[in-house]
C-alpha cells in the first residue's frame, strides 16, 4: 500500500469513528428525551442521558490510564467498543516496543562479548573527546577504569604527546604510533576513525609491538650486514683495479676483469644506498639544520644531467621563487638527485624532462616531470618500497636497485615533507615534494641555523 492509500484509509477510519461516536450520542439523547416527553421535564432527563455517558466515558479513561501506568504489573481492562479497540492498538504498541527493546539488548550483549575477544582495543569518544565506552583491550593497555574514567577526556588520561598532537591536528586519515614506558616496552598504534557528519569518534588501539621489533631487525640486519661487506668489496675492487692495469695480463682475461669490475662497482652503489637508507630509518628529528640553495642546488643539478652522453633532448628548469629551504643539504641534494636521475633514466631520447621549484601559502614544491613511459596506476601505492621496481628487468639494465625512492621518502619525512605522485601509463610522470612553510627561509637567514 502506498503512502497515499494509507493516508486516506487513515483518514476514512477516523471520519468512520467520528460518526459513529455522533451517532451514540444522538441516539443517547433521542432515548432520554424520550423520556423527558413521557414523564415531562425533557431538559432535566437530557442532562441526566449526558451525564451518564460522560461518567462512563470518564470510566473508561481512568481503567485505561491506570493500565498504562502500571501495565508492567495489570491486565490490559475489558472495555468495549472504541475504548477496547484503543487499548488492544496500545498493548499491541507495547508487546512491539518490547520486543525490539528485548532484540536491542540482545545485540548490545552480543557486541560486548565480540568486542571483549577483539585482538584490538576500540574506545568510543564524544564531541570533546570524552570517553563513552572502552572495551577490555584499552582498559588493559591504557590503564583506564571503566567507573573512574567514563565521561573524562581523553587526553587527560592518555598522555602521550604524539597522541596529544594528533587528536589537536585533527587529521585522522593516519594512525600514530605511541611507545609504552613501562617495563614491557609495549608499542601500541591508534586511528581514530569517525563518520560524516558525526560528532562521535572510534579509537582502534592495536599492539604493533612484535611489527616494531621485526622491523628494528631488519633495519640490524641491513645496515650491518652492508657495513661488513664494505670491506672485502673494497680488497676486491683493488685486486681487479690491479689486474686492469696490469698490461701483461692476457687477452682472454680483460674482458672477465672489466665485467667484475662493473659488477663489483654495482655492488659497492647498492652498499652505499643501503646504508644511506639505514642512517636515514635509525636517524630522529634533526637538531640542527643549513640554509639550503634550492635554486643553486637545482641548477647545479641540471648541469650535471645535460653532460651525460645519453639523455632526453630536454632539461627545463623552471625557477618561479628563489626561497630557501631549512635542512639538510645532503639529503636534499639525494632527494632531488633521485627524482631527476629517475625521470632521465625513463624518458626517451627525445622527451622532456620539466624541473620546477614554486612558492605558495602552503609552502614550497619542487615537481619533477617527464614525457615517458609513465606508471601504472597499481604501481604507485608500492613505488617507495625498498626494492620495488615496476619493471624488474628494465631497471636492472638501467642500473637501478629499487632504493631510490625509498630513499627519498625517508629523507623527505625528516624534513616534514611528502611525495606525491602522477602518473599514467604511456605518458609520463611527476613526483611533487611538498615541504612545509615553516622549512621555508630567505636567502638572507644566517647559514646555520639551531
Amino acid at each position: 500500500m502506498s503512502r497515499k492509500q494509507s493516508f486516506q484509509v487513515q483518514r476514512l477510519s477516523r471520519s468512520g469513528v467520528a460518526w459513529q461516536l455522533f451517532m451514540q450520542v444522538a441516539g443517547l439523547a433521542a432515548v432520554f428525551l424520550l423520556l423527558g416527553w413521557v414523564f415531562g421535564n425533557m431538559g432535566w432527563w437530557l442532562t441526566l442521558g449526558l451525564s451518564l455517558y460522560l461518567f462512563l466515558q470518564l470510566r473508561n479513561l481512568w481503567e485505561l490510564d491506570r493500565w498504562v501506568r502500571f501495565r508492567s504489573v495489570l491486565h490490559p481492562p475489558d472495555l468495549s467498543g472504541h475504548w477496547g479497540e484503543l487499548t488492544a492498538l496500545i498493548a499491541r504498541i507495547y508487546r512491539r516496543k518490547q520486543f525490539h527493546k528485548q532484540r536491542v539488548a540482545n545485540l548490545l550483549r552480543e557486541f560486548r562479548r565480540l568486542t571483549a575477544g577483539m585482538p584490538d582495543g576500540a574506545a568510543l569518544l564524544g564531541p570533546d573527546n570524552e570517553l563513552l565506552w572502552f572495551n577490555q583491550k584499552v582498559e588493559r593497555w591504557l590503564s583506564l577504569k571503566r567507573k573512574r574514567d567514563v565521561g573524562l577526556r581523553i587526553e587527560n588520561l592518555v598522555r602521550y604527546p604524539a597522541f596529544v598532537q594528533y587528536l589537536e591536528r585533527g587529521d585522522f586519515s593516519h594512525s600514530v604510533t605511541v611507545l609504552q614506558s613501562d617495563a614491557q616496552q609495549r608499542w601500541l598504534s591508534m586511528h581514530l576513525v569517525q563518520a560524516e557528519g558525526s560528532k562521535q569518534k572510534l579509537l582502534i588501539v592495536r599492539d604493533v609491538t612484535h611489527e616494531i621489533r621485526i622491523e628494528t631487525m631488519r633495519r640490524d640486519f641491513v645496515a650491518n650486514a652492508s657495513h661488513e661487506l664494505r670491506s672485502p668489496l673494497t680488497v676486491i675492487s683493488g685486486y681487479l683495479d690491479a689486474l686492469a692495469e696490469d698490461t701483461e695480463l692476457e687477452k682472454t682475461w680483460q674482458e672477465p676483469v672489466r665485467e667484475m669490475r662493473r659488477q663489483s662497482e654495482r655492488m659497492r652503489a647498492l652498499i652505499e644506498e643501503l646504508l644511506q637508507l639505514s642512517r636515514l630509518e635509525n636517524s630522529g628529528d634533526m637538531s640542527d639544520s643549513q640554509v639550503v640553495d634550492v635554486c643553486g642546488l637545482l641548477t647545479f643539478l641540471r648541469k650535471d644531467v645535460l653532460s651525460l652522453p645519453v639523455r632526453p633532448a630536454e632539461i627545463n628548469l623552471q625557477l618561479d621563487s628563489d626561497v630557501c629551504l631549512l635542512g639538510a643539504e645532503t639529503e636534499l641534494q639525494s632527494v632531488f638527485a633521485n627524482l631527476i636521475s629517475n625521470a632521465v633514466k625513463y624518458t626517451p631520447n627525445e622527451g622532456k624532462v620539466m624541473i620546477r621549484w614554486w612558492q605558495d601559502p602552503d609552502g614550497g614544491h619542487l615537481s619533477v616531470s617527464d614525457t615517458g613511459i609513465g606508471i601504472a596506476a597499481e604501481d604507485l601505492p608500492r613505488l617507495t618500497e625498498r626494492f620495488y621496481r615496476v619493471d624488474a628487468g628494465r631497471s636492472r639494465d638501467l642500473g637501478g636497485f629499487g632504493l631510490g625512492l625509498a630513499i627519498v621518502k625517508h629523507a623527505l619525512q625528516r624534513h616534514d615533507a611528502t611525495l606525491t605522485i602522477e602518473s599514467e601509463l604511456g605518458k609520463g610522470s611527476t613526483f611533487i615534494c611538498h615541504f612545509p612553510k615553516e622549512r621555508l627561509a630567505a636567502r638572507d637567514v644566517p647559514i646555520v641555523v639551531t
